[in-house]
């Protein structure tokens, strides 16, 4: 575990590490595989302070099927990444 990390937060980059490329899950999804389904705010929190690469954070999307935010580059870049994996936006 990284220092001054939670538990929760290594739960949520854990199940974000596993979204097979092409694919998304919404952040109460995210919430929810990381135990604690009313978390998703939480989630947002912790992927919009998330630089590791090998996280990839913009698999991530609302529940409303809205991409949300993305740290590294904005919402064109967050796009441009899924729509080359091939996700269904």
């Amino acid at each position: 575990m990284l220092p001054n990390t939670s538990d929760f937060s290594e739960k949520v980059r854990a199940v974000v590490q596993a979204i097979a490329m092409g694919e998304t899950k919404t952040y109460k999804e995210v919430a929810t595989l990381a135990g604690n389904p009313k978390a998703a705010r939480a989630v947002a929190n912790i992927m919009a302070k998330n630089y590791d690469p090998l996280i990839p954070c913009h698999r991530v999307i609302r529940s409303d099927g809205t991409l949300g935010g993305y740290n590294r580059g904005g919402l064109t870049v967050k796009k441009q990444l899924l729509e080359k994996e091939g996700a269904v936006l």
